[in-house]
């Protein structure tokens, strides 16, 4: 039977009590309390439905809805006559840091009390239902937007023991997105001060917390345990590469398929799979996002969904102003290839600016990048290198990248700039060439460049790296564009080559002027077209059978913001 599709409800009570479109997914309950750790991480990408299954924990376990069966029957956990007997029995306390997003510590510290203020008034007809002691009441009272640092800090630890007291119950302690905070507060530039804050928070909840019985935060990230968990040596992390609740977060395909024939569209499985497949959790393979499924059930169309639900310009800025290495690596994803990396899955947010490996690691976590294969060997200190085999999840995400791209060239300039300059480059136009492209050189440059570098030399690296990812996107129908290969004698800078191999191909090869060994652009220039020549660099295209005739050699030389082709 077709249930009614609805969009944006984390609610698990509103989704059964309405009969919306629901997967099936309480078997998270048991494989969570059997798994018996006291405080579990639990890390995915974001709308792959985290806050719905911790809704879920707490209208299963939480007194408040005690004796409510009707939100479990006929589902996978309700089979099982013991948890039936464990459903509404334990003090529940469940919060939410997902709306903290401020750009300052201050407010952000602020939006968290008024988070601990807004739960405290869903949970105050409990409370006032117990015998509080004076002292008991005024800690309540305290708890607002204005507390002080040290209250804060102790208000969860502080609401737990109220409960035990007064149920005779430890607690179960619910936080999701527990990163989003500290997120923010990298990206805004106050992560030493909401770092030292949100430790604090942290222990007190789950570390020195006497009343806690067992605890699950959820987020994107893992945080490195030295930036927040250094504490907590009770935490089990489970990251996307982890096997425990491998299905438990996500669709997996036969949910996806069975929805798919539910719902009419039997028919488009494969272009659907092209699309949102692809998210590989431990072991469990071809999961896919419910935002863009329930999406696409709804109308029937295929659009980038779940990577249009947020901002995603911390990852846009890491890779625009990456290194040379990484965009290279950016060209290979985007053609379909697959690279290798060494990673660690915590995500030391400090780093992110330097670490090649920090920004892969986000990237992983964040969803985009999927795990093909972990290569593990052992390294010369007795201990394990991993290395590994990632890819672009799928089109969604492809399209993303390729968004960011143009969006590089399209904020600081017009698009009609950019094709011009491919228009000119496939009309061997080399007077148009040299006009597009100093214009698209003037306005993007520094977009380029790394920041707070100030050497020239850097410049026209970032420059013309950000400029082959463009290409990348531009062109990929029509040709494979590759970067730094070799061929020859030598590694050429980069190589357009056609699909069709009747058409022309290019070879571009990049020079910064240097007055030590040329007097002019021209002469940098020359030097650019005498390395391709002596170096042989069209000896691939000739062997892959494209004539001689059909290939296109220039050199592009860089002074400060003048370019000069040839």
């Amino acid at each position: 039977m077709k249930q009614r599709l609805a969009t944006g409800i984390d609610s698990f009570e509103e989704i059964r009590k309405k009969q919306y479109f629901f997967v099936d997914k309480t078997y998270f309950i048991k494989e969570w309390w059997e798994q018996g750790d006291k405080v579990t991480l639990i890390t995915r990408p974001r709308r792959f439905g985290k806050t719905m299954n911790m809704n879920m924990l707490e209208c299963f376990f939480s007194t408040k809805y005690a004796g409510r069966d009707d939100l479990f029957e006929g589902l996978s956990v309700w089979k099982d006559e013991k948890y039936r007997e464990l459903q509404g029995t334990y003090p529940v306390i469940n919060l939410s840091f997902a709306d903290i997003k401020a750009s300052d510590f201050n407010r952000a510290k602020e939006d968290i009390c008024i988070a601990l203020e807004v739960l405290v008034n869903s949970l105050r007809d409990i409370l006032m239902g117990f015998a509080l002691s004076e002292n008991e009441k005024q800690y309540i009272n305290d708890i607002n937007k204005k507390m002080s640092d040290s209250t804060a800090v102790n208000s969860l630890k502080y609401l737990s023991n109220i409960f035990e007291k007064h149920i005779g119950k430890k607690v179960i302690i619910l936080l999701d997105e527990y990163d989003t905070p500290l997120i923010e507060a990298y990206t805004h530039g106050y992560w030493e001060e909401m770092t030292e804050f949100m430790r604090g928070l942290f222990n007190a909840t789950f570390k020195s917390n006497p009343s806690l019985y067992r605890g699950v935060m959820t987020g994107v990230t893992r945080i490195s345990k030295e930036s927040m968990f250094s504490d907590l040596n009770n935490l089990k992390v489970c990251t996307t590469t982890s096997k425990e609740y491998s299905s438990c977060f996500g669709f997996t395909e036969e949910e996806v398929f069975s929805s798919m024939d539910t719902y009419g569209y039997g028919e488009q499985k494969e272009a659907v799979k092209r699309w949102y497949d692809g998210f590989i959790f431990g072991e469990q393979k071809d999961i896919y996002n419910p935002w863009s499924i329930i999406n696409y059930l709804a109308t029937g169309k295929f659009d980038n969904y779940w990577v249009n639900t947020s901002g995603n310009g911390l990852v846009n800025q890491l890779i625009q102003k990456g290194s040379r290495k990484i965009k290279e690596q950016m060209e290979d994803l985007l053609t379909g290839k697959s690279i290798f990396v060494q990673l660690d899955e915590e995500i030391v947010y400090n780093q992110l600016d330097d670490s090649e490996e920090a920004i892969w690691s986000l990237l992983l976590a964040s969803g985009y990048l999927k795990v093909l294969q972990v290569i593990e060997e052992d390294n010369e200190y007795g201990g394990i290198d991993r290395t590994y085999e990632l890819a672009l999840t799928n089109v969604e995400v492809v399209q993303m990248f390729a968004k960011f791209i143009k969006g590089w060239f399209r904020n600081k300039t017009t698009s009609e700039n950019y094709n011009a300059f491919l228009q000119c480059l496939r009309q061997h136009d080399i007077d148009g060439m040299n006009e597009y492209m100093n214009e698209v050189s003037m306005t993007v440059f520094s977009y380029f460049d790394v920041a707070n570098n100030e050497n020239t030399k850097q410049k026209p690296e970032n420059f013309y790296h950000g400029f082959v990812l463009g290409l990348s996107v531009e062109l990929r129908k029509e040709y494979e564009v590759i970067s730094n290969r070799e061929s020859g004698l030598g590694r050429y800078d980069v190589m357009l080559v056609p699909r069709d191999l009747k058409k022309d191909a290019f070879v571009f090869e990049f020079k910064v002027f240097r007055s030590s060994k040329e007097k002019t652009l021209e002469d940098t220039v020359k030097a650019a077209l005498q390395q391709i020549e002596e170096k042989k660099y069209v000896t691939e295209l000739l062997e892959k059978g494209i004539p001689r005739e059909n290939i296109y050699c220039y050199g592009f030389a860089f002074e400060g913001k003048t370019v000069l082709i040839g």
